[in-house]
């Protein structure tokens, strides 16, 4: 089975989604594969990686401020904070979300809804440069 491995770094500015969807499709694209899955992995533990509303930024608002008031930053049991108060906040958010994504890959595209979106979730409020490897099997 034929396949095709990229990455790429994606720099942020702080806690935030970040639209990955246009490198995507441009590495499927670039792959040659036409029927197949393109599989994203997010190489940290303080990010990740989710499927999301891409046409009313306001749903992604909600998303931040969901996720802000579900693991605050001031929780006085946490002791893994040698980076800072949002050190385990950051840890939780990534494993209640995901470090990866398969979507499938139709006719040389991948197959996202009308109005999903790939987005880095970055869960740390300073900037980092997160790298995304992204393998993209089939025929």
């Amino acid at each position: 089975m034929p396949s095709h491995a990229a990455s790429f770094s994606v720099r942020s500015s702080g806690k935030g989604t970040y639209d990955i969807t246009p490198q995507v499709e441009q590495i499927v694209a670039q792959s040659g594969i036409t029927t197949g899955t393109a599989t994203l992995f997010v190489q940290h533990t303080s990010a990740s990686l989710v499927i999301m509303e891409n046409a009313d930024p306001s749903a992604r608002t909600d998303l931040h401020a969901f996720f802000d008031h579900l693991v605050p930053e001031d929780t006085p049991y946490f002791i893994h904070t040698y980076e800072g108060p949002d050190d385990m906040p950051s840890h939780i958010r990534m494993v209640l979300t995901r470090t990866s994504e398969v979507i499938p890959v139709i006719d040389g595209r991948m197959t996202l809804g009308t109005w999903q979106g790939l987005f880095l979730f970055e869960h740390r409020d300073q900037s980092h440069t997160r790298q995304i490897v992204l393998m993209v099997q089939g025929d």
